[in-house]
């Protein structure tokens, strides 16, 4: 590909240059010694990489870590996602080709060739500081191609720590330790950017300045788009079903994920059973007393408290200053009139979940388009009920890439063994939320292909054809 010929990154010092520079320099070194792999020997480079995270051991290390470093999440959810996640991601990457003849459609006379794209930058956040390096990782070998991680500086202990396993599992099946490297402490914004600008390839998970920048490099570039999801409880619904599986969703690694739920519309007819399975399930129900607590304590200068985010809810509680009884609860419902202007109506990485009472339907649908107009156009919103009609409706008339149905949204979103959706840490939320993919990242981003094309037997239909029903109600004028 064509880089840029001047460096947008002026204020970069000397040192900082050298070290990507070095780093680009051994990944294209272990490119080379890669180049020719089969998908027999790719795979195995794959499923090395994979069970560096997933062997109990070292999922149990790097959750620990993780919660150590970045204060975020929990031990226990975290061990379940560095397992499940690649578990996921491994079942998926084995079953499809990205190497040599992809995809042999001798009947229209074309041949696909899966080729790598090179150097892939990878932006990480410091909500999974293991899952996500490992999980874009692995969809990089799977194209055959080298990875460099540009983590976030709250997260770089653990990422480096997982880094250093993958590694050392290259190293043991004998492939290129240098297909899996880290930028070096203290990572800078311009190390980050210099990365950017000189790999083949960028795939940015995180905050959406890290997607801009990394749109705005100069390198081909996937980034997603903000979370904040909303999810209908409907008038059929099963409401205990339902509240189970909301608040397995909302607690999960205490609501680090895009997924979670961040806003709740139950219908009038049955708002009043659905807040008692609520709050059967663990939900808290705040007064307009603490939800002015939490209002003013969560964000701090219009920005999230880092002290409250992604806390236990022990810890949650008494920092906000709730009751003593609300600090046995998993989570904590505030009840709103919709309001563009609120911070409710926004994603709150936390266990806090905004309820909106709809009228009827209609009411909630618009409700749903007004939330994600707030923030997370484009990446999901879900409902529970038992007509079928009205998931269709939100599938027709919302701008999002994913309408999850019955389902705990942040298990079900980023792929699930019970549903189509492949697994990924990074879902793309399509031109509505700023992004080049409308799908979950997958192995497809990491390959290009080329087609090698014979001629067939003609296929051209008549002019009548084509043209014959235009001609036939508009003329040939």
């Amino acid at each position: 590909m064509a880089k840029p010929a001047v460096s947008q990154v002026a204020n970069a010092t000397d040192e900082e240059k050298a070290s990507v520079a070095q780093l680009i320099d051994n990944a294209n070194a272990a490119l080379r010694q890669f180049a020719g792999a089969d998908q027999a020997r790719v795979d195995e480079i794959v499923t090395a990489v994979a069970w560096s995270l997933y062997k109990p051991e070292n999922a149990r290390h790097l959750a620990e870590l993780s919660v150590r470093d970045t204060g975020i999440g929990n031990v226990a959810d975290k061990i379940i996602k560095n397992q499940r996640k690649t578990f996921g991601a491994l079942r998926d990457l084995m079953r499809v080709r990205t190497v040599g003849v992809i995809e042999n459609d001798t009947g229209h006379g074309v041949i696909k060739y899966g080729k790598p794209v090179g150097v892939v930058a990878a932006i990480t956040p410091s909500t999974n500081p293991a899952a996500t390096p490992v999980n874009k990782s692995m969809m990089a070998l799977k194209g055959a191609n080298a990875i460099v991680i540009a983590p976030s500086p709250a997260g770089w202990g653990s990422t480096n720590a997982t880094v250093e396993l993958m590694r050392g599992a290259l190293e043991k099946v004998g492939a290129p330790a240098d297909l899996v490297q880290i930028l070096p402490q203290p990572v800078s914004r311009n190390m980050t950017r210099l990365l950017m600008e000189q790999a083949d390839l960028i795939v940015a998970t995180g905050s959406q300045n890290n997607v801009r920048a990394a749109y705005s490099s100069g390198t081909p570039a996937i980034g997603v788009g903000a979370g904040n999801v909303p999810v209908i409880i409907d008038s059929n619904a099963d409401l205990t079903d339902a509240a189970q599986k909301i608040c397995a969703s909302k607690t999960f690694d205490n609501s680090t994920s895009c997924s979670s739920e961040n806003s709740l519309i139950i219908l009038d007819d049955r708002y009043d059973e659905a807040i008692a399975a609520l709050k059967n399930a663990g939900g808290y129900r705040c007064s307009k007393a603490e939800r002015e607590l939490i209002h003013d304590r969560l964000w701090v200068d219009g920005n999230l408290n880092r002290d409250l985010i992604a806390k236990d809810a022990d810890v949650f509680a008494a920092g906000v200053g709730l009751d003593e009884s609300a600090r046995h609860a998993r989570f904590f419902m505030v009840e709103e009139e919709f309001d563009p202007q609120s911070p409710f109506a926004d994603e709150k990485l936390s266990l806090v979940l905004t309820v909106y009472r709809a009228r009827d339907f209609d009411h909630a649908v618009e409700l749903v388009k007004n939330i994600l107009e707030v923030q997370g156009k484009g990446h999901s919103c879900g409902i529970h009920t038992r007509n079928l009609d009205h998931p269709v409706r939100l599938a027709e008339e919302i701008d999002v890439v994913r309408v999850l149905v019955n389902q705990a949204h942040t298990f079900g979103n980023g792929g699930s063994f019970n549903n189509a959706l492949n697994f990924t840490l990074s879902m793309g939320c399509g031109t509505w939320g700023g992004n080049s993919i409308s799908e979950n990242l997958n192995y497809k981003h990491f390959i290009n292909t080329t087609h090698l094309v014979t001629t067939v037997a003609e296929d051209k239909p008549a002019e009548e054809a084509l043209f014959g029903a235009y001609h036939a109600r508009y003329g040939t004028d």
